[in-house]
């Protein structure tokens, strides 16, 4: 099983963790079974970015982008090269680094 590790979020995440994720779950389905609470406030309907990360390693072992992913992704607030919507972004099989943007919310 692949890991995540997610680096140090000063709200969300102070410390980073690493997690065994799913092959085939999206980043954000592996978060939440492992209690990491990133904002999702479209529910995962890809309709907003508040799930926006950025993938630090690992980029290429995620499942491709989709037209409606990219075309939302394209109004996140820190948009980067290797940024994804964590709703949409499916786990391959080898291991992936993420960066929850500071901008990103806790949920309350």
């Amino acid at each position: 099983m692949p890991k995540i590790t997610f680096l140090p979020h000063q709200e969300i995440l102070p410390n980073g963790i690493t997690i065994t994720a799913k092959t085939g779950d999206t980043i954000l389905e592996a978060a939440l079974k492992h209690n990491i609470q990133i904002e999702h406030t479209c529910e995962k309907s890809c309709v907003c970015t508040t799930c926006h990360c950025i993938v630090k390693k690992g980029f290429s072992s995620l499942s491709k982008i989709q037209e409606d992913e990219d075309d939302i992704l394209g109004q996140a607030v820190g948009l980067e090269e290797r940024s994804r919507l964590s709703c949409q972004a499916k786990i391959g099989n080898k291991n992936i680094e993420i960066e929850i943007p500071y901008n990103t919310l806790k949920i309350k």
